[in-house]
């Protein structure tokens, strides 16, 4: 009797750890499982590149080509345009000074904007050519360019619009970010993959890391707690770098053609985009490893996004094209026509919120 009271008891304990197991798979299922619970059609010409998403999560900026148009986050209706912004390539907000600011790749120029009103208030040139990825540096309120066609840096100010540094870069630059406390980091778009640590005091370069198996990096995000770094590259695979080193921490699987990155802290979430239509959903299990959670479907050509960490939602771009035309020695990679009005901005939310 005494032997069968043991086994009884072993077996509840067993069923009541497998339980236990479940559930916490249950509730972290719950939490970093996403779909796509919206479409915006948004229609439209222009191609697009980066978005960005202000610091109250009630406004999206798309960039389009030529302009910047901005949405409500709430209803998905159009809430304004900044015109007037050839070959606009991305966008950098500055809440503390009410302005935002647009990296204009054919005019090799900088458009400076009221966040409130979205009236442009002044545009300047920087000091190369086809400034991409744009920064708003908060230390020494600077706004840096990051320039694709002179592998430059410039740096602007951020009232002013006056370039006060140039920073020569060891190549084609792509995505950046700035940790508030004085650095900016930038991914380096060389076959080896680089990335390069700018000190904004001294507005000059401190060091050049080898980001190990990230050939083309592109998208970049930031955990500032931890201090590591994301970085997503051509070669189907994201690289977590120490912030503070530059030691090469992880690297994690993703889809194809990713262009950006965006991290969730509350959610211990880091999300690639990939141009291939899927989101690589990755779980920060601590600051040195990580682990693939998700792959969510999105739609082809979604490679850029923006995260609202508060609210856990995801927007994503993309669009529908045509047949791609043959290669030409002038235009070696090109891309099939956008078809008319197929333009459409994706939100993506869990499925259920935490804790409930």
């Amino acid at each position: 009797m005494l032997l069968i009271k043991h086994i009884t008891a072993a077996v509840f304990a067993a069923l009541l750890a497998v339980l236990r197991v479940g559930a916490a798979q249950s509730q972290e299922a719950d939490q970093t499982s996403f779909h796509i619970a919206e479409r915006w059609p948004v229609g439209g010409t222009g191609n697009w590149d980066y978005l960005a998403l202000d610091a109250s999560g009630r406004r999206l900026f798309v960039t389009r080509e030529d302009r910047v148009d901005v949405f409500d986050t709430a209803s998905g209706a159009k809430a304004g345009t900044i015109a007037d912004t050839p070959g606009v390539h991305g966008v950098a907000l500055a809440s503390r000074l009410k302005r935002g600011y647009t990296s204009n790749g054919r005019t090799a120029a900088v458009t400076a904007f009221d966040l409130a009103t979205l009236r442009t208030l002044k545009t300047g040139k920087v000091s190369g050519t086809n400034p991409d990825a744009i920064v708003f540096e908060p230390v020494g309120k600077h706004v840096f360019t990051f320039n694709g066609g002179s592998s430059n840096a410039s740096v602007l100010d951020a009232m002013t619009l006056e370039v006060v540094a140039t920073i020569a870069l060891p190549d084609k630059p792509e995505f950046a970010v700035a940790d508030g406390a004085g650095h900016v980091f930038v991914n380096i778009q060389s076959e080896r993959g680089q990335m390069v640590v700018i000190d904004a005091r001294a507005l000059a370069v401190v060091s050049t890391w080898r980001l190990p198996g990230c050939a083309r990096p592109t998208g970049l995000a930031l955990d500032r707690a931890h201090k590591r770094l994301f970085s997503v590259c051509g070669a189907k695979v994201m690289v977590v770098t120490d912030a503070a080193s530059g030691r090469n921490v992880a690297r994690v699987a993703i889809g194809e053609h990713p262009d950006g990155a965006a991290f969730d802290a509350g959610l211990g979430l880091v999300f690639s985009s990939n141009g291939d239509g899927t989101l690589t959903v990755i779980h920060q299990d601590d600051a040195d490893h990580y682990r693939v959670v998700a792959t969510q479907p999105t739609q082809k050509s979604a490679r850029t996004l923006a995260v609202d960490a508060a609210a856990h939602r995801i927007y994503l771009v993309a669009a529908d094209f045509g047949p791609i035309p043959q290669p030409t020695a002038e235009e070696p990679r090109p891309r099939g026509p956008m078809l008319p009005d197929s333009f459409t901005v994706l939100v993506a939310a869990l499925r259920r919120a935490p804790g409930i």
